[in-house]
């Protein structure tokens, strides 16, 4: 069969079931005896195993069955939740990505995985033997944990008059052919009904991997007394105990095996409906669409709002009713279209946060610190493009945080906070931009040592710096090469410092800021746009030469006389609302050659902001509001100064997009 196909949906679906795998396994180091988790480990993990099989990827599928054995062994109460364990589980859920990625990059998924297959066999047989259990009670019935194919063949069973029985069968301690003897008692089971589970599996009891002790669910007419004395006639078995399942039981299991999310309506694999359990109307209708796809619809759309615009010029032009009637009624289609599509490239920032906490756990555990990680918003959705781009600026925050923040927990006990230190990570919308925040309650940022460091590395002046506020002494930390760290290591950069960070953030066309108090923590907090795609802006002038604000940067617009305009240092100011701002003249940025604007009598000044700071830009004309479409202006000039993009014009002229972060020092 041909799954040349599929191959897509596979590493998609592959993803997600390994994402789940790793929120599960932390979940389960704080709740080791909730055996609802382990459920949900083993549920993935099961599903991951059979779309490998059926994709012809054996050393995934290996590898999945294995973890299922030890999930298993927890599930039946013969393994117990240890430190071991889970680590065991984190590294193979490491090397199963790496298949999975080796596949999505044209690999053929195989890797060598003997090192942790032989530990998870070794904590499945050992840690039965370190940890010995009832074993009256692991007999029970309702201690047994079935799955779904499981359950309807006894259930079934019962309607029909057959017997479901759980046998335990212990041999003798000096059995010498362990396996040789289970052999014997499955063909002496087999011989009176059906075997439907055995625990450890059948696989582990032929590799002789289980103590004296092994468990069988069977199925038959025979009465317990007929099938005791039977197993009992096999040498070197010494005890067999027979307990009836009853319906109630397979009740039980079923509503320990329950699934909330099997209520909703959705594919497999293949793209086939699974079946519902519930009403249509209760179930979410939804299809997977190559992210390539939307980008085409993206871009064809983009061209879209460009003739727009040319249209309802031309129509403003010949002043006709008819056609402005029809240019208007198109363009509210064409809104709510552009609505449609760039809600559909809006994706949770969840995508991103979702790899933080398994990256949380193993650093703070390579440095010796404890560390919670608390996440909300994490619904608080982005353009696709975006959240592609803010994933690394993320990871080295939080890796400064953990590195440079948290400190070690015997430091937090003396200064009487909790060894256990907190990072939160959350995220909001703020009108038409997203707040992504990482604040730590760890010792904060030392004013003192960030300035001498600064001062060390000729970053500032050490005259100019004596007036620094906190604020402007934090933001020292993004200059080029600076780091405070006495020993550099690979957890926070190795030394590069945060600019990278910034300069990311800020070529999405957000900022970032930071505010600490010493000893008791920092708060970065960045601010990003909804989209980059499609964005509102202010039109202007200067000169001959046309222009576009993003709208999301400015705080108004005024007229200025020059009379209002002072100098301080060789720099035009000007006073706004009672804070003396900068003024900055686009026709000299930009050399248009016309007139200064310092010759009119009036200026318009458009107020721009980047956080709290401001800037007036001093333009020949306001144009008009109008949607524009982003478009780079490619490699070769990627690097001009204080311009992010350029747009196409309704007449066909360009107008370059200003970046008024670059403007605001």
């Amino acid at each position: 069969m041909e799954m040349s196909q599929y191959l897509d949906i596979f590493i998609e679906e592959s993803k997600e079931h390994l994402q789940s795998m790793n929120e599960q396994v932390l979940l389960l180091e704080k709740q080791p005896d909730e055996l609802s988790i382990v459920q949900e480990i083993f549920r993935s993990a099961h599903t991951l195993k059979g779309m490998s099989a059926s994709m012809g990827y054996e050393d995934l599928a290996n590898l999945t069955h294995i973890m299922e054995n030890v999930l298993d062994g927890i599930r039946n109460h013969k393994l117990t939740v240890t430190q071991d364990l889970l680590d065991a589980l984190f590294v193979s859920i490491d090397h199963l990505e790496e298949m999975v990625l080796s596949i999505g990059n044209g690999g053929d998924g195989k890797k060598d995985v003997e090192d942790i297959v032989r530990l998870l066999h070794a904590i499945e047989s050992g840690n039965s033997e370190e940890h010995p259990q009832n074993k009256q009670e692991q007999s029970k019935a309702g201690q047994a944990i079935f799955d779904e194919y499981e359950m309807t063949i006894m259930k079934q069973s019962l309607e029909q008059n057959f017997h479901v029985y759980q046998i335990s069968v212990e041999l003798r301690d000096d059995c010498l052919l362990k396996a040789v003897r289970a052999y014997m008692a499955f063909e002496t089971l087999e011989q009176m009904g059906e075997v439907v589970k055995s625990v450890p599996s059948v696989d582990l009891i032929e590799q002789e991997k289980f103590e004296r002790e092994f468990q069988v669910t069977l199925i038959s007419k025979e009465l317990p007394e007929t099938i005791q004395n039977n197993l009992l006639k096999v040498s070197e078995i010494d005890r067999v105990s027979i307990e009836s399942i009853m319906a109630e039981h397979i009740a039980q299991n079923e509503a320990e095996e329950a699934d909330p999310e099997e209520e909703k309506t959705g594919t497999d694999m293949k793209g086939e409906p699974a079946q519902k359990t519930s009403s249509p109307s209760a179930g979410s209708k939804t299809i997977r669409v190559n992210i390539d796809r939307l980008d085409r619809l993206m871009n064809l759309f983009e061209e879209l709002v460009i003739d727009r615009g040319r249209l309802e010029k031309i129509s403003k032009d010949l002043k006709s009713n008819d056609l402005n009637e029809t240019v208007e009624r198109m363009s509210r289609i064409s809104s709510d279209l552009q609505d449609i599509i760039l809600n559909m490239r809006m994706v949770p920032v969840d995508q991103v946060f979702n790899r933080f906490p398994r990256m949380i756990r193993g650093l703070a555990k390579d440095l010796g610190k404890s560390v919670s990680l608390e996440i909300s918003g994490a619904e608080t959705e982005l353009d696709r493009t975006v959240i592609d781009e803010i994933g690394d600026p993320l990871v080295h925050l939080l890796r400064n945080s953990i590195d440079h923040g948290i400190e070690k927990p015997e430091k937090r006990a003396e200064a009487g906070k909790s060894e256990i230190g907190t990072i939160h990570l959350r995220a909001y919308h703020s009108g038409n931009h997203v707040f992504i925040e990482i604040q730590d309650d760890g010792a904060g940022i030392n004013r003192h040592k960030v300035l001498e460091r600064a001062i060390e590395r000729g970053i500032v002046n050490r005259e100019l710096s004596e007036d620094f506020t906190d604020k402007q002494v934090f933001e020292l930390l993004f200059a080029s090469g600076f780091s405070t760290a006495d020993v550099i290591s690979d957890i926070s950069g190795r030394g590069v410092g945060l600019d990278a960070v910034k300069n990311k953030i800020e070529s999405l066309g957000g900022f970032v800021t930071v505010d600490s108090r010493e000893g008791s923590g920092s708060l970065f907090s960045i601010q990003l746009p909804l989209t980059l795609s499609i964005i509102s802006s202010m039109l202007v002038k200067a000169g001959e030469e046309t222009y576009a604000i993003p709208l999301s940067s400015i705080i108004e617009t005024a007229l200025i006389k020059q009379s209002d305009i002072m100098t301080v240092h060789h720099q035009p100011m000007i006073d706004f609302r009672g804070k003396v701002v900068p003024l900055i003249s686009l026709s000299e940025l930009f050399e248009v050659p016309v007139p200064g604007w310092d010759e009119k009598d009036r200026s318009s000044v458009v107020i721009v902001k980047k956080g709290d700071k401001m800037a007036g830009l001093a333009v020949d004309s306001l144009i008009g509001q109008q949607e524009i479409v982003l478009k780079s202006l490619g490699n070769y000039l990627a690097s001009v100064f204080a311009v992010s993009g350029a747009t196409i014009l309704g007449d066909g002229q360009v107008a370059l997009i200003l970046d008024c972060n670059a403007l605001i020092k």
